[in-house]
Order: structure tokens, then sequence, then C-alpha cells
């Protein structure tokens, strides 16, 4: 891509939207939709649809629903509930998607001070407007610069000892670990792009573009994070490969981010 997700001030482009949906996925967003209504109401403030469905790279059988909520008061448990219900009944009546993910966040959240280019920036320029008013229009443009690249991804080594313990728990199980090594490797390769993000000074959600641009500045780590992007798209219960992230590649992928863009700031 010749502008590298950039628009000519060079601001990164919001990727994405309804009229890029694949056909097939076209009854699962209305379904979707309609039922986001029934079940939040006056609650929601607005709805998103995010990842390959809404950029229409998504593949019938492989690729999940992924949708972000965002209520007009913070989530609650019972909010969360629903949520899960939601996924579930999606999951189950549509074989198009390989499971249904929606994220439970709070308008204020989203455009609160602390997660202006985290949160704020995700849902700006990843996420494709589906019901109620866009929080984009309250949001900052956004540049592929080292202040974003701390704010979404400096905060590896929080994850770490949670990674290991999961794969600690999934033993041998094919079932356990393939959701495992689609999410760690999918997170892995995004942290290696934002890395290298302001260098490349561009912006691209294709796994195996992110970590090329990673390559071109980190030749000797590489070939690590082909690998990575190449099983967040294609997963499979390798336990060896996840004990590597946790042992190798991510200890210096937490610790060189540090070295150059700082650390994220600190969550409640």
């Amino acid at each position: 891509m010749p502008n590298k997700g950039l628009d000519a001030r060079g601001y990164i482009e919001r990727e994405g939207s309804l009229g890029l949906i694949p056909r097939a996925f076209r009854p699962v967003v209305a379904t979707a939709r309609d039922r986001v209504l029934d079940v939040f109401g006056a609650r929601l403030h607005s709805a998103y649809l995010y990842g390959s469905i809404p950029r229409g790279t998504a593949r019938v059988g492989r690729s999940d629903l992924d949708l972000l909520l965002a209520l007009r008061e913070e989530p609650t448990d019972a909010d969360r509930t629903d949520a899960r219900s939601l996924d579930e009944a999606l999951d189950k009546e549509f074989p198009q998607i390989d499971g249904s993910g929606t994220l439970l966040v709070g308008r204020a959240q989203v455009l609160s001070d602390l997660e202006r280019h985290d949160l704020g920036w995700f849902v700006a320029c990843l996420c494709t407007p589906l019901l109620g008013e866009d929080l984009a229009e309250d949001l900052p443009r956004y540049r592929p610069d080292s202040l974003l690249a701390r704010e979404t991804n400096g905060d590896l080594t929080l994850f770490l000892a949670r990674w290991r313990e999961r794969i600690a728990e999934a033993g041998d199980s094919e079932e356990a670990l393939r959701p495992l090594a689609r999410h760690m490797s999918r997170h892995l390769v995004r942290t290696g792009f934002t890395l290298v993000m302001p260098r490349w000074n561009g912006w691209t959600s294709d796994l195996a573009e992110m970590a090329e641009a990673f390559g071109a500045y980190y030749p000797e780590r590489a070939a690590q994070l082909r690998e990575a992007a190449a099983l967040g798209y294609e997963p499979r219960g390798d336990a060896a490969a996840l004990r590597s992230y946790v042992d190798d590649l991510g200890p210096w992928l937490a610790e060189e981010y540090a070295r150059v863009h700082g650390i994220k700031k600190p969550r409640p």
C-alpha cells in the first residue's frame, strides 16, 4: 500500500467499512446489530465492528466476529454476562464465523485522557461504526509516533507471567493451546510492528506485513516474527512455540520496547 495507511497529512486513516463486509458475513452482522439493540437498548451509546470482517479479508469458517460496544455507563457484571450470551448464540447460529467476541467499554473511558492513545485510538482508527453516535468525532487524529507506540503496546511485560500460567494450565490440550497460540502470536506481532511503526511511518493490520516491517529493522529476529504471524493466521497447539514466546521473544521484545518507547502509563 503506497500510502502505508496514512492520509495526505500523515494521519492514520480509519480502516474498514460496512461496504467492505464480504457477502457471506452480512447476515451475521445484520443479526448481531439487531440483537445488540435488543439486549442493550438504551444502555448502548454506540456499537462497532473491527477485525477482518469490516476490512473485507475475513475467511469463511476461519474468521471470528469482533464487536466493541460503548455503553453510556461503565459495564456491569450483568452486561458482561449478556455479552457472553450474545457471543455464544451468534457462534452457534452462524457456521461462517469461528467464534464471536464482544468488548464492552464505557463511553467516558474511551474519551478519557488516560485512554486517548490506546482505546480512543483503537475506536477512532480500527473500529467501523455500526450503531449510534461515533465516538471518533470527539477524539483527535493520530500519527504513527512514539507516543502511540508506547500507549498501545508498551505493557508487554504485564502479559508474560499471565501467559506462562495459561500455557501451563493448557498442558498438551490442542483445544486449549490453539486459541492461546492465536492470541499470543497476534499480540507479539502487533507489538513488534508498533516497536518500529514510527520509523516505518505507517499503519497496517496485516500480520504478514507487520512482520516484514519489523524484520527490516531487526533482521536477527525477523524469522521469529514471521513464524508468529503465520501462527496468528493458522494457529496450532504448539506448546514449544508458545514457551519460546514467554522465554525468549517476549522478554526481549518487552525490554527493547521499554528502551525505545518507554513503558505504558499504568492503568487502575
